[in-house]
């Protein structure tokens, strides 16, 4: 029986290809089996139109013929791809039937290709590693990037917000100095900016030298070509920058940073999430309810934050692999192993998390809204006021009173402050007029530093940045 498209999310191993298939989708265009393979017909095909313009091999393709072969990959469809699987049963060899399967297809369309000039000089690792970093590139350029985007403008646009609502910050755990919603939010909107700027200067690295990286068959079938300036002009005219000196594969050396940028990227995530997690456990967001969702199977009033926490797990796993594909990659027993090639098939699994991810994280987002009265009841507590001992203290280091640490410690430390032990303290200090009246009209909502500067100054995307 023919399986229909949610029948195959069913019985899918993983769940990118199952649970998650409406989310992950677009990945399919760039790491698919059929996809790779269209990537490996396309760099086959520039190559053979790559050779047709060098003179010393003495041929050359008539003024449509190129625009045709184009078409075979640029409209590449499923019935190829099958095409290209069956050659790959008799042959066990997934480029080699590549280059069966353009064979068929020049004779069958009628385009003059002269004998041996499909796959001329290459070894399966030329057609592969541009086909690989083609892949990378443009998911990270058309996919990962506008993702990434998106959420940095969603964050910036919530510290903007609330750039100036006031709330008690926490360093381990505990009450500490105020801060804004606003200016923590920015924090992580202007890390993972600074992220993304990194992920598109990346560069992405494509090597075209044959069988052990020295031109070997090159320099024999034809020693007058300037085959150094065929190979770079070929990788760079793919948008590639050109590695000139490896071993039969690309080094992988750029793989490595991009995932490590994979991977900081993941981190960040993660640490949004929690907090954002912690937040909604201390009430300081609430959570819009959906009609018929269900947060708990026994609790009926529960609105779980399960979008964060599946943000959470997906960023874990991504992370997971990066990290193994990044370590992993770089190393090939001498000129070559094959260990690399299997792994390699694991870069749509490391990305789809990222991107589900990235997915959670917005169903997250635009579920929440702050509570102002519940971030300002806990700065109006009555024992809220000990975060003030910071700035008492700092003032009277300013003005040379004696001991003030140890004196605002002793006042402090392991104790409830109200406003006024708070006032009395200050009313005893021997401060200059001016100095304790501002202490005087300091409260736990007014001590904000330069929160709310920092956010205009400095979110991304703030046309007010300098």
């Amino acid at each position: 029986m023919k399986e229909s498209e949610s029948d195959a999310a069913l019985t899918a191993v993983t769940p990118i290809d199952g649970r998650y298939r409406a989310r992950t989708r677009t990945l399919s265009t760039y790491f698919s089996e059929f996809a790779l393979i269209r990537y490996r017909v396309r760099v086959e095909i520039e190559w053979l139109i790559e050779l047709a313009a060098i003179p010393e091999l003495g041929f050359a393709l008539h003024a449509d013929t190129a625009g045709r072969l184009r078409a075979l990959y640029e409209d590449f469809t499923l019935e190829g791809a099958r095409r290209v699987k069956e050659l790959e049963r008799t042959t066990n060899h997934d480029v080699k039937a590549v280059e069966y399967f353009l064979n068929e297809r020049f004779a069958a369309a009628g385009l003059m290709v002269p004998p041996g000039m499909v796959h001329f000089a290459c070894t399966s690792e030329d057609i592969n590693n541009l086909a690989y970093a083609l892949m990378l590139k443009e998911f990270c350029e058309r996919e990962l990037a506008p993702a990434l985007e998106a959420t940095i403008a969603t964050i910036a646009a919530m510290a903007r917000r609330w750039r100036a609502v006031a709330m008690i910050a926490r360093t381990h755990g505990q009450p500490a100095t105020p801060t804004t919603m606003g200016k923590e939010l920015a924090v992580f909107a202007a890390r993972l900016e600074r992220q993304l700027r990194l992920l598109r200067r990346q560069e992405y690295l494509g090597k075209f030298n044959g069988a052990v990286g020295s031109f070997g068959a090159h320099r024999a079938a034809c020693p007058e070509v300037d085959w150094l300036e065929v190979s770079r002009r070929f990788v760079e005219s793919m948008g590639l920058v050109w590695n000139p000196l490896t071993t039969q594969i690309e080094s992988h050396d750029f793989v490595a940073e991009l995932f490590d940028t994979a991977v900081r990227i993941d981190t960040i995530l993660l640490d949004f999430a929690r907090d954002m997690w912690g937040y909604i456990a201390l009430g300081y967001f609430d959570q819009r309810a959906v009609k018929g969702e269900v947060g708990s199977s026994v609790m009926p009033h529960k609105v779980n934050p399960i979008d964060f926490e599946n943000c959470e797990g997906n960023v874990g796993l991504a992370s997971a692999l990066f990290q193994h594909l990044a370590a992993k990659l770089p190393v090939s027993r001498w000129q070559r192993d094959l260990s690399d090639s299997t792994a390699m098939r694991a870069f749509g699994t490391a990305f789809g998390h990222l991107m589900i991810a990235l997915d959670s994280l917005r169903r997250g987002l635009e579920r929440v809204e702050l509570n102002q009265a519940r971030i300002a009841a806990d700065l109006e507590a009555d024992g809220a006021w000990e975060v003030l001992a910071e700035a008492v203290q700092t003032v009277m280091r300013r003005h040379g009173l004696p001991d003030p640490y140890e004196r605002l410690k002793e006042l402090t430390r392991g104790r409830a402050i109200d406003r006024e032990t708070m006032r009395r303290f200050i009313a005893g200090l021997d401060l200059p007029p001016d100095a304790r009246a501002r202490l005087e009209r300091l409260t736990p909502a007014s001590y904000l530093g330069l929160a709310s500067e920092l956010v205009d100054r400095f979110v991304p995307g703030d046309k007010s940045k300098g």
